[in-house]
């Protein structure tokens, strides 16, 4: 049983804000792949949103012009779609099998250079290509809007059913390269992300989303393409004259006539679901994730300070330094902890020493040496220690640590 229009048209909103809310941090993390993802399944969203409400109730052919984009748009985002997650998973890949700890801005630029030629080139150049099998200009489907007209021959096959498919078998094998690389250098993986500044929480969400779109994307057009022989049939191509005979042709079909072949209806149903499914999906992955949080977070009290609402506050974390704790004049300074640490302070009694040398240990036998810049007015005294005991995390938390004076 399908659902109501007016059910489609609300989710289809929502999928394009899901899509259009993260946008703005994941362009700033040089993300290529995961944009152009979110653009292509947004505005997927946006175009079956404009064609569920314009043509909620009837196949009149109207805003021909817009039929012209929107049904040429359907096409390339065929292609976006699959190819967006095979950008994402072959960076995942680059990133597992990086010999560099942080690669230089000639290297990203080369890599955003690359994700574009797949995510946003690839899916052009079939728009283009589906011109050789539009048998005519469009046709127009009640309630659900624009839809792509496609002469289906071995040619069409080739131009516009197969691309889908290639391009997830290519995915999966990245996927699984991935994995490989995973699990054969985990530490350096996760020196690797540490140096480029990329949580191991985002990595491990962007390869479990892009996993699930590979996994979803082959058979799913797998079915299509079968579902479109079993019905359709494949024609002989006949040539260019005959493909686009009486090609200003618009096709107008009412929703109780497809609605009326089950087989047809679940094709017609499923492909425009798939991409609200898909909003859905992203936003399930990274809506939630904590500099989404921050960013929400931010957004609010953008507002409630322009309207004079009570503000959010960030979470801190806290330490128990009641054993550190100073009667009189405390100073502060950061330091990085991640683990039960004796901090251990040697210096001169001079009250302006050139600088403050620590030497921090931690119980697995790491030792480094951090140097602070002296404060004339804090002379430390000789060998002072202090010890921190808290719950060890995996990545290092700044924390403010108090220095007595003398």
């Amino acid at each position: 049983m399908a659902f109501p229009n007016y059910v489609f048209s609300l989710f289809a909103f929502i999928g394009f804000l899901m899509c259009a809310i993260p946008l703005t941090w994941q362009l700033e993390a040089w993300n290529a792949g995961t944009c152009l993802y979110m653009i292509w399944v947004g505005l997927a969203c946006l175009n079956q949103f404009i064609n569920s409400v314009i043509w909620k109730g009837d196949a009149i052919i109207r805003a021909v012009v817009w039929c012209d984009i929107s049904s040429k748009f359907i096409i390339g985002v065929n292609v976006a779609i699959p190819a967006s997650s095979l950008c994402i998973i072959r960076r995942l890949y680059l990133i597992a099998s990086a010999k560099k700890l942080s690669p230089t801005k000639k290297e990203k630029l080369h890599a955003v250079y690359i994700d574009l030629a797949i995510g946003l080139g690839l899916p052009i150049i079939f728009m283009a290509l589906h011109y050789i099998v539009q048998g005519h200009r469009f046709d127009v489907l009640g309630q659900w809007g624009c839809y792509p007209s496609t002469y289906f021959t071995p040619l069409a096959i080739v131009i516009v059913s197969a691309p889908p498919i290639i391009i997830g078998l290519v995915s999966m094998v990245y996927a699984v390269l991935t994995i490989i690389e995973f699990q054969k250098a985990r530490a350096h993986l996760y020196e690797v992300l540490s140096h480029r500044n990329i949580p191991s929480t985002r990595y491990l969400r962007h390869m479990t989303l892009a996993c699930v779109e590979i996994l979803g994307t082959v058979p799913i057009a797998t079915y299509v393409l079968a579902m479109n022989i079993r019905l359709v049939g494949v024609s002989p191509w006949l040539g260019w004259a005959n493909t686009h005979y009486w090609f200003s042709h618009i096709g107008q079909i009412p929703a109780i006539v497809w609605r009326s072949d089950i087989s047809f209806a679940k094709v017609i149903e499923a492909s425009r679901w798939l991409n609200v499914i898909c909003a859905f999906l992203f936003f399930a992955f990274f809506g939630f994730a904590p500099e989404a949080r921050r960013n929400y977070r931010s957004a609010y009290n953008y507002c409630a300070n322009f309207v004079g609402l009570p503000t959010l506050r960030n979470r801190r974390s806290s330490v128990d330094l009641s054993e550190a704790r100073i009667k009189s004049n405390i100073r502060f300074l950061p330091v990085v902890i991640t683990d039960v640490i004796d901090l251990k302070l040697d210096s001169s009694a001079d009250s302006s020493p050139s600088t403050i040398s620590s030497r921090i240990y931690s119980p697995i036998g790491e030792e480094r040496t951090m140097t602070f810049p002296p404060r004339p007015e804090a002379a430390l005294t000789r060998h002072n220690t202090v010890t921190f005991q808290f719950s060890p995390v995996r990545r290092p938390t700044i924390f403010t640590t108090p220095f007595p004076s003398k």
